[in-house]
């Protein structure tokens, strides 16, 4: 029984306490809270239901709670439910039903915590949306960890997640990152409102290399030579980079085209007819402050010339032409004004301002030895992505850049997170997942686990349904190119697609465990926290915040770690295996199972052996 099945019992069970009694049952929230508390000693969950509603129902609160404690004792999987204080109501599960928890895990697999809550949205998420004037920044860095982990997140939510990078390909810094191309082939310095670095001198190197004649050639057509070939070189260098980070898009959207389109002049034309744009000072504006703007914004300028709203504001009418139901955008932390012109631009258009949302990433630092790192080697000013993974790694670049809500600024400390110690987070957790194959090893050459894999619904021809199968391993992180560190060799994983073979070397068997057995006092601290993961999923979803995916982590690891010191697993010496042994083994499959879509989902691998 997990949080969100004991909410379930609890709301159904109120609704029928409450009619009983000819009280008012629509009182009740549609949702009712069961939280873990703080102190284990009262019960495996709690929950203020009869508090929050005994005063709407005309009841005294502990009066409410006690005929409740009654109506949950008697329902199945419940061991006892105990009214405290004013009102709370203390439930205990009983052993069968948490370790039904386990079961789920090992039924569902990596499809465990998913849900529909979102079904049907169709998502347009842009992310990164960096200028093609440099390699990726840290602050970029950043959304592609946060912005990928939560395309992940909305899906597993039943959302249909279309990921979008909006190329800026128009506008006077493509003007500037031009000048400095051509000024680095002729060997002089950058443009006073240029563009340094080393990547400049070689991607005007790589320039002269497609066109010799460039800098022969008269200015107008020098200028576009330069302006054309720089920007495709640089494009395909942020993309690659992107990828190694893994990270892809669905969409790679120019802004060019919507100038060349004659979407901005239609939408500008339309806004005109609907009274949302004013002329004044031979400008026209957008009244954005009536939608929370701190100013009106001037979207053609006084020259005639589009303001860079103007193309916001014809990008999100392509989006919403597109059919997207929400449009989320990541931007960076001097970009806190688009929230209300964004929204604005929603509002003129006739349309909800609640499908734009805009979330605001803060600055991220690089420290080492207690100092700032400020200058990288290739970029000369800025901190790019490349420097990140060279200094710690892809798995610990995106595991620290995802841990913390983006509305706060965070330092990196890169020794910290080059460490193989339990002070860094994503070795911390990874060591988990690594300890528990290596358990299911172990369990492997004691012969536990294998014969019973078909039972358990684990064998070769359920993997694909139970998201096994070769065509998810790349999401698990066990894909073909991590075969050879996993011990699972190429040359069947694809073909068994980790099936009855392979699944007692992955600890997938679990002998016919009788999960009741499972009572001790950390194994029930295990299994409620991986029975929070569903709950934590849909938050993250729900508030947009993969961090707290990465803390649920965390927590899980602890506890595992904590479970691990106390239950011993494995039998030792002559010791025959018994069903707690093979319980605990199912507790540990489920464990790890959760661990790998947890990291999944952040983009991190789930390593077996460190």
């Amino acid at each position: 029984m997990t949080p969100a099945d004991l909410a379930e019992l609890l709301h159904g069970t109120a609704a029928r306490v409450l009619a009983e009694r000819d009280l008012d049952v629509s009182v009740l929230p549609e949702t009712l809270t069961v939280e873990r508390p703080r102190n284990p000693e009262h019960g495996d969950y709690a929950t203020n239901v009869a508090m929050q509603v005994a005063k709407k129902a005309g009841v005294n609160p502990r009066e409410l709670a006690g005929w409740l404690a009654e109506a949950l004792t008697a329902a199945d999987g419940i061991e006892s439910a105990e009214v405290a204080g004013p009102g709370f109501l203390n439930i205990r599960l009983a052993a069968d039903a948490q370790g039904a928890i386990v079961a789920q895990v090992l039924t569902e697999g990596a499809a465990y915590g998913n849900s529909d809550a979102l079904a049907g949205t169709r998502i347009n998420l842009e992310f990164v949306s960096a200028n093609p004037t440099g390699p990726i920044h840290l602050g970029g860095t950043r959304w592609a960890a946060v912005g990928d982990a939560l395309g992940r997140i909305l899906t597993t939510q039943g959302g249909d997640v279309t990921r979008e990078y909006y190329f800026n390909d128009h506008g006077a810094q493509i003007d500037r990152f031009t000048r400095s191309l051509i000024a680095a082939a002729q060997g002089q310095p950058a443009p006073e409102d240029g563009y340094a670095g080393a990547y400049i001198a070689d991607i005007a190197q790589a320039v002269l290399q497609q066109r010799p004649d460039a800098l022969a050639l008269a200015e107008e057509e020098r200028h576009e030579v330069f302006r054309s070939i720089g920007v495709e070189l640089m494009f395909a260098h942020i993309k690659r980079t992107l990828h190694e980070f893994g990270v892809d898009f669905d969409v790679y959207f120019h802004e060019n085209s919507l100038f060349e389109s004659g979407a901005v002049e239609k939408a500008v034309e339309t806004l005109k007819t609907s009274g949302s744009l004013y002329h004044q000072d031979g400008a026209w504006w957008l009244k954005s402050t009536d939608f929370g703007d701190d100013k009106d914004r001037v979207v053609i300028k006084s020259d005639g010339n589009a303001a860079y709203i103007a193309g916001d504001i014809a990008y999100f009418q392509d989006k919403r032409s597109r059919g997207f139901d929400l449009c989320i955008y990541m931007l960076g932390a001097d970009h806190h004004g688009y929230i209300g012109r964004l929204k604005a631009a929603a509002a003129a258009f006739g349309d909800d301002p609640d499908t734009v949302e805009v979330m605001i990433g803060q600055m991220v630092n690089l420290v080492r030895g207690g100092v700032a790192v400020k200058m990288s080697k290739r970029a000369g000013t800025v901190i790019t992505l490349d420097d990140l993974v060279e200094a710690i790694g892809v798995d610990a670049a995106r595991y620290a850049l995802v841990r913390s809500s983006v509305d706060q600024s965070i330092d990196i400390d890169l020794e910290l997170w080059a460490s193989t110690t339990n002070e860094n987070p994503v070795y911390y957790v990874q060591y988990a997942h690594a300890r528990l194959s290596s358990i299911a090893r172990g369990a492997a050459e004691l012969g536990l686990g294998a014969e019973n894999t078909a039972e358990l619904g684990l064998g070769a021809e359920n993997t694909a349904e139970l998201g096994l199968g070769a065509e998810n391993t790349a999401e698990l992180g066990l894909g073909a190119e991590n075969t050879a560190e996993l011990g699972l060799g190429a040359e069947n994983t694809a073909e068994l697609g980790l099936g009855a073979e392979n699944t007692a070397e992955l600890g997938l068997g679990a002998e016919n465990a009788d999960l009741a057995l499972l009572t001790h006092e950390r194994e029930g601290d295990l299994i409620r926290t991986i029975g929070e993961y569903p709950r934590v999923l849909a938050k993250a979803a729900e508030l947009r915040e993969p961090h707290r995916v990465a803390r649920y982590l965390e927590e899980l690891a602890g506890t595992y770690h904590r479970f691990y010191d106390s239950c011993r697993i494995l039998p030792q010496g002559d010791e025959e295996p018994g069903p707690l042994h093979a319980a605990r083994l199912a507790l540990c499959a489920a464990t790890r199972q959760v661990l790998a879509n947890g990291l999944g989902l952040l983009g991190v691998s789930a390593p077996e052996r460190m």
